[in-house]
């Protein structure tokens, strides 16, 4: 797996070297950043990475805004700050979301995610996490993490409040130790516009995989890498203050469209947190493929996992036009006059039949 961590391999020693105070390793950081403006080569020949600036975000934050004009949109809550963008504050009931307005083409990719989620709520009283997307509609607030419902795309979530786990408590029933999780917790969803993704139970019945990840109230960097190669779906984290990667979710066979939108949303209810984002930057992985992984790599158009059923989306039914309302009311009512003609016909040839029987 070496040979195919390139981009997290390049962050993990640019962190290290921003730490470090002598003067050999800030020679190195100036090395790294030199060579990180073009493409970098990872393993023999397997894998280039390239920085994709049009779906990056990074401090100062510039191209941020509410206009058609800027790379990234606020919505709701959402606010930029000097060392950060702040989805949600540490205050009940609201609502924020980023998002790109640029659509990705890209085939492989990968995004790493800086964030912090911190307040001054104690244990279980702090809600209630915040959520990365990669989906088909932007800008479209809901229940689901601050964006909208039964979404067509992927869906990454750090949950921090255990809805299911409280309703059990006060139910006065237990989980089993296989079955409890520990919050604050990552899950993955990938929806074609179908599912719900169930608040109450945490997400529970659609999520493909998940770990604990105490990431709340740290005095130190948290990060979350979203990997796309391949079909392949894995979500790694480093949130121990260590700059190493460890897994979180990997999940084959995942099928995701190109020209959906990266973002990010948080929401609060009772309960509250400071959900905040400090970038977010994503490479173009180059990857080889075989002959038969080129015919098996086609594009797609909805998303789907293999091995998974998720039930099919039937279109409604479009609305009736002025025109076609006022033809399907007249030809019901020419059929009723013609149905009541015939009718009355009929009854009076049987009434004459009758008068010459009884004659």
């Amino acid at each position: 797996m070496a040979a195919t961590l390139g981009p997290l391999r390049w962050w993990q020693q640019w962190r290290r070297c921003l730490s470090a105070q002598d003067g050999s390793r800030m020679l190195l950081l100036l090395l790294l950043l030199g060579s990180g403006q073009g493409p970098q080569q990872v393993g023999a020949g397997q894998t280039f990475e390239y920085l994709k600036r049009e779906h990056s975000l990074s401090k100062p934050y510039q191209g941020v805004g509410t206009g058609s004009s800027s790379l990234w949109n606020l919505m709701g809550n959402a606010m930029v700050m000097t060392q950060y963008i702040r989805l949600t504050p540490d205050m009940q009931s609201k609502q924020g979301a980023l998002w790109n307005r640029v659509p990705c083409f890209l085939r492989d990719w990968e995004l790493q995610v800086h964030f912090k989620i911190h307040g001054q709520g104690k244990k279980n009283l702090h809600g209630d996490g915040l959520a990365i997307w990669y989906t088909k509609d932007r800008m479209q607030p809901g229940p689901v993490f601050g964006n909208m419902d039964k979404f067509v795309g992927l869906g990454v979530f750090v949950d921090t409040y255990p809805n299911e786990e409280k309703q059990q408590e006060a139910q006065k029933r237990r989980y089993s130790p296989g079955v409890q999780r520990v919050f604050p917790y990552i899950s993955a969803m990938v929806n074609n516009g179908s599912l719900s993704y169930d608040h109450e139970r945490d997400g529970r019945p659609t999520e493909l995989g998940g770990c604990t990840a105490i990431v709340r109230n740290l005095h130190y960097d948290t990060f979350l890498v979203i990997r796309y190669v391949k079909r392949h779906l894995t979500i790694m984290m480093d949130i121990d203050g260590k700059h190493e990667w460890r897994d979180c979710i990997e999940v084959p066979g995942v099928r995701l469209p190109r020209g959906y939108y990266f973002g990010t949303s948080s929401i609060t209810g009772d309960l509250s947190d400071n959900h905040d984002v400090i970038s977010l930057k994503l490479f173009e992985l180059t990857v080889e493929r075989t002959p038969e992984e080129e015919k098996l790599h086609r594009d797609v158009f909805l998303p789907s996992v293999d091995n998974m059923k998720l039930p099919e989306m039937t279109a409604p039914l479009p609305p009736l036009s002025g025109l076609a309302l006022f033809l399907i009311v007249f030809f019901s009512l020419v059929f009723s006059v013609f149905a009541i003609v015939i009718g009355i016909i009929l009854y009076n040839k049987w009434q004459e039949q009758s008068r010459k029987r009884f004659y």
